[in-house]
């Protein structure tokens, strides 16, 4: 499935009730996935992770969407490599 496929399916299943929401509640949201995610990765809980790696994802794309943004041109950013030195793997100093 590509990025933009995603964003859409996302779109039909969430848009509605996560635009009514807001982008704030929404990103709420979105963060406490993302601790469900650091969770499951400090406790080693691999069997979790595929899910919450896919939790956040969907959330990003509800946020891209609700502020009109296509994931899949935004991820086009790193299609060079690295956005500040343009290498891959990334040579820039830390």
């Amino acid at each position: 499935m590509q990025l933009s496929e995603f964003q859409r399916l996302i779109e039909r299943i969430y848009f509605e009730k996560d635009s009514s929401r807001g982008l704030e509640g929404t990103f709420r949201w979105f963060m406490e996935e993302v601790g469900e995610l650091a969770r499951a990765m400090r406790q080693g809980k691999r069997d979790r992770l595929a899910e919450e790696f896919a939790d956040c994802l969907a959330w990003l794309c509800t946020m891209s969407s609700i502020c009109g943004i296509e994931v899949e041109q935004a991820a086009a950013r790193y299609a060079r490599g690295c956005p500040k030195c343009g290498k891959a793997p990334c040579e820039c100093s830390d």
